[in-house]
């Protein structure tokens, strides 16, 4: 077919098959915040599925850096199981990168084992807990970390890191505005605020040398007043950019202010308070979830406009993440001059979609957006609905068909 979408693509050092890359969609899969055989068995089907590359999501750098009890904690524990997933990935011919990031003011004490930490001191209503703000003199020491953990990458086997500096964790914390009150060289401008930023891209290039590929996951807007806007957003890109960074991945939103921007759609509070097992949160988050969690409207490629502003202005591959589900669309981005493009939900909803649209012209993955995947996320595990072995209540299917006949 005449088409971009399955010819090989080059992110530095990495040439992919094709240009499709699963995105780091928060799989819930790491029990003991180490890797597990759900865990590769889901990552061996997307590559099995046809997809250029593979990302495991949110692998934190330090344990100050966990926001879930089952996400992932880079430490040398666990290389051994990492491995056996990127050997597998490598096995049905995708390439395997990592997400690395910190999650900053996000977390609990009983899950990161300390006082949470962030850009500056305050309380983070959405945890809900109170938070530090970093020493200047710690900050060196949290950068270099995420340089240990891109070696940690490269012993566990994958081809590439994405850096995450976007939806509201610790890089884009410093980022913002909303979250970044210092008086010292680290907060204030945009030229001392992108300073740590800039300290982790510096160790993460040096870490990654000349064999592994990094990208950079940026919002392009933080998704509400006060935030990040374009203007911006754009400046942090070029200074990426200059940093040797080679890709970007062009997303938005604050998991704390702001999650149905990143995601769009309704979140379904009944599924995801189902799974709770704290009851003054469940009950709780029945209560305002629907304040604290506002529906954004979904659109495929919702964040293409934005997304073409950077296309416009900067020299360096892109990777479009946002919305997509058509063979259709995405051929359309390509053809807008993006380099690959990421799929999360999609992905998770049909993980041979890849595959699919290599037969199928018009091929569209059956994903509804009913956001129930990510809802049971949050205790349980990232899943479909559509492909459960557990008989759903029926509370929650109405819920589910209610949201989907909106779509």
């Amino acid at each position: 077919m005449n088409s971009k979408l399955f010819t090989p693509v080059k992110l530095g050092p990495l040439t992919l098959r094709n240009r499709t890359i699963r995105s780091a969609a928060f799989e819930s899969m790491c029990p003991g915040n180490k890797p597990s055989e759900q865990l590769l068995d889901y990552h061996r089907s997307v590559a099995a599925g046809g997809v250029g590359m593979t990302t495991v999501a949110y692998a934190a750098v330090t344990r100050s850096g966990l926001s879930f009890d089952r996400q992932l904690w880079m430490r040398p524990e666990i290389v051994s199981g990492l491995r056996r997933l990127t050997d597998a990935v490598h096995a049905e011919g995708a390439a395997a990168s990592i997400q690395l990031g910190h999650c900053g003011n996000m977390s609990h004490k009983s899950i990161c084992g300390c006082l949470p930490v962030g850009a500056s001191s305050g309380f983070n209503l959405y945890s809900p807990t109170f938070v530090r703000g970093l020493r200047a003199d710690e900050l060196p020491e949290m950068a270099r970390a995420y340089g240990r953990a891109v070696c940690l990458a490269r012993e566990s086997g994958f081809d590439a890191v994405e850096i995450h500096a976007g939806h509201g964790y610790l890089i884009s914390q410093f980022l913002s505005p909303a979250t970044n009150h210092r008086k010292d060289i680290f907060g204030g401008s945009l030229e001392n605020r992108m300073r740590f930023m800039d300290m982790v891209i510096d160790e993460v290039m040096t870490a990654a040398g000349n064999d592994m590929a990094v990208l950079v996951k940026m919002n392009m807007r933080d998704g509400f007043r006060g935030g990040m806007e374009l203007e911006e957003s754009l400046q942090v890109a070029r200074r990426l950019q200059q940093s040797g960074a080679h890709a970007l991945v062009l997303s938005g939103g604050f998991v704390s202010k702001a999650p149905m921007y990143v995601m769009r759609g309704e979140m379904p509070i009944r599924s995801m308070t189902h799974y709770m097992t704290c009851w003054w949160l469940k009950y709780g988050v029945r209560l305002v979830g629907k304040w604290m969690i506002p529906s954004v409207p979904f659109r495929e490629a919702y964040f293409l406009d934005d997304a073409l502003k950077f296309r416009k202005v900067l020299d360096m591959p892109l990777v479009y993440v946002g919305g997509l589900v058509t063979r259709q669309k995405i051929d359309e981005v390509l053809n807008d001059g993006f380099e690959a493009v990421q799929m999360g939900r999609a992905l998770l909803n049909e993980p041979g979609f890849v595959n699919r649209m290599l037969m199928e012209e018009n091929a569209r993955c059956s994903c509804k957006h009913s956001n129930y995947c990510i809802a049971r996320m949050y205790t349980l595990d990232m899943a479909c609905h559509q492909h459960l072995q557990e008989e759903l209540p029926d509370c929650l299917k109405k819920e589910i068909e209610r949201i989907e006949s909106r779509g």
